[in-house]
């Protein structure tokens, strides 16, 4: 095993990706390659010890490959900058929506021709896919996460509050009730709500997906903004009895991803919305104790229209790595994230590693793939599995009947960023007038995808 720094990859989110230009022919290296790939900062010492297993079992079958973690994590304020500055690793990840503007940008390699010579390229969920093809249909950047946005709850505060964690919340309604017991029996936050760095947007639109609504609408190449909407309206008017009439939220009303998952995991909040599969990420970086977690599906308003915000993590490697590097990136990625999807041997090798090092194995995605290799690879590693299945059931019992809805396609973090001081102003200001700032954010909107 080559030595490594204490460093590693995320299992859950972190990353590291792909391969080479239009060519499926592999090119040769003069020497070995040094991958630089993208690993996750906060990571605990069980996460850090399963990714460098997982490396050395690379190295040993790759040897001209040298893995090179180097610390990232998506995030809206500094992506760009990283983007225009250099200084991404080689490998590394984003978005869903991020992808297509990369594509046609060119910001981000053409790895097409490699990723259609892997076995299980056809394979891909066809609504996944999308996110990380081109126009034309070839895929730049590979999915290797998938979501479906779910409601998580404390147990131990549901059963302090004398609710039972068995019986999660099945309405909005039942949402706030719930929020305002936890409030008032335990002193902490019965349900909190993203709001910073383009998540008060991405939460808001969820909401508004799951209330029946749409942030857009789009007619040929025409983009128009839906965000001066009753269905909008009714969400944050619902946020606003929370905190206002109920005073269930907290103190805090300004959390990003990784401050609520904190919060959540410290058992400072009962209930938040997020993506379902966030468990990992919350054992691994938040030190959540199992016997807490709870996840349900989101409730849905009685509308044809309403559904589950969906989204994904895609694997996408610079536009600076050349041929060779771009080459190893693909290997990488096949090995790391996608084989153990499609491959029994491969799952039951990372299954094992992980459990290994007491990092969860078996917690509840929705597939890459199709469902039945989903439902295949589940069995592959179920002696491996070490996450309370039991607890997850509100959610995989049902996420698979919740119409799942893509977020918006056109101009999505800046309108999601526009979003974030709406939803601050309607937890900070009694007084605000959601009327008005839905009226002056769907303008605003509107001028963005005016201009692209």
């Amino acid at each position: 095993m080559k030595t490594l720094k204490p460093l590693a990859l995320a299992i859950a989110l972190a990353t590291a990706l792909t391969a080479c230009s239009s060519s499926t022919e592999e090119p040769k290296a003069d020497g070995p390659v040094t991958l630089k790939v993208a690993r996750d900062p906060g990571l605990d010492k069980g996460a850090i010890a399963a990714f460098d297993e997982r490396v050395a079992q690379f190295e040993k079958a790759n040897p001209g490959i040298d893995i090179a973690p180097q610390e990232y994590n998506w995030t809206a304020t500094t992506f760009t900058a990283q983007l225009a500055g250099g200084t991404l690793p080689d490998v590394f990840t984003v978005p869903f929506t991020d992808g297509r503007g990369l594509i046609e940008r060119k910001q981000i390699a053409d790895i097409s021709g490699l990723v259609s010579a892997l076995p299980y390229a056809t394979k891909f969920n066809e609504n996944v896919a999308k996110a990380g093809q081109a126009e034309d249909g070839k895929m730049w950047a590979v999915p290797i996460a998938a979501y479906g946005q779910a409601l998580h709850y404390n147990r131990a505060l549901f059963k302090q509050a004398g609710l039972d964690p068995d019986k999660p919340p099945a309405t909005w309604d039942d949402v706030r009730a719930a929020a305002k017991q936890i409030a008032e029996k335990t002193g902490k936050a019965g349900y909190a709500q993203l709001t910073t760095d383009n998540t008060g947007g991405w939460i808001l639109t969820t909401l508004d997906y799951a209330y029946g609504g749409r942030t857009e609408k789009i007619e040929a190449d025409k983009a128009t903004a839906e965000l001066d909407t009753p269905e909008l309206t009714s969400v944050l008017q619902w946020l606003k009895d929370l905190r206002w009439s109920d005073n269930s939220m907290g103190s805090n009303f300004l959390y990003d991803w990784g401050g609520i998952n904190q919060a959540f995991a410290s058992g400072q909040v009962g209930m938040y919305v997020s993506g379902g599969g966030n468990y990992g990420s919350l054992v691994t970086q938040n030190a959540l104790k199992p016997a807490d977690y709870g996840v349900t599906v989101l409730p849905l308003a009685g509308k044809p229209e309403a559904g589950v915000l969906g989204g994904g993590t895609l694997a996408t490697v610079s536009a600076k790595a050349n041929a060779a590097v771009q080459a190893a990136a693909v290997k990488w990625i096949d090995f790391f994230y996608l084989n153990k999807l499609t491959d029994k041997d491969a799952a039951a090798l990372d299954a094992k590693t992980t459990a290994a090092s007491k990092q969860p194995v078996g917690a509840p995605q929705l597939p890459v793939f199709d469902r039945a290799t989903y439902d295949e690879s589940l069995g592959w590693v179920k002696s491996y599995v070490n996450v309370p299945l039991e607890q997850f059931k509100p959610y995989t019992d049902k996420m698979f009947d919740q119409q799942l809805v893509t977020e918006p396609v056109r101009s999505t973090q800046e309108v999601y960023k526009l979003l974030d001081p709406v939803v601050q102003s309607v937890l900070t200001n009694k007084d605000a007038d959601i009327a008005k700032l839905l009226k002056n954010a769907d303008a605003e909107a509107q001028a963005l995808l005016d201009r692209n």
